[in-house]
């Protein structure tokens, strides 16, 4: 009697979880199309919801938005990091520390 109920109650869990995975894969489909939604921190009656403001960090000294890449990668051979690595490496091997 008990197994039946174990599996009673296993199948009721398994149908909510599945309806729930459901429901969200559907509102994150349509969610792009709704639009931005007015629910989280700050988002409160007082605040313009349609004006966007940048992330400080996409700010330059002057307060207008960067139009150029953030982050630019150089690319080196596997050599000369390999030659970078051991520098570090046989710098640091004396035994002395750096904390004083």
């Amino acid at each position: 009697m008990l197994h039946a109920l174990y599996i009673i109650a296993f199948a009721v869990l398994s149908v909510l979880a599945i309806s729930n995975l459901i429901r969200n894969i559907v509102m994150f489909g349509t969610e792009p199309r709704r639009g931005p939604r007015n629910s989280g921190f700050g988002n409160g009656p007082a605040n313009d919801s349609n004006r966007s403001v940048p992330h400080p960090e996409m700010l330059d000294e002057d307060g207008r938005v960067l139009d150029e890449p953030l982050l630019v990668m150089k690319s080196i051979s596997l050599e000369d990091a390999r030659e970078q690595l051991d520098a570090l490496y046989e710098g640091n091997s004396d035994g002395s520390s750096d904390e004083d």
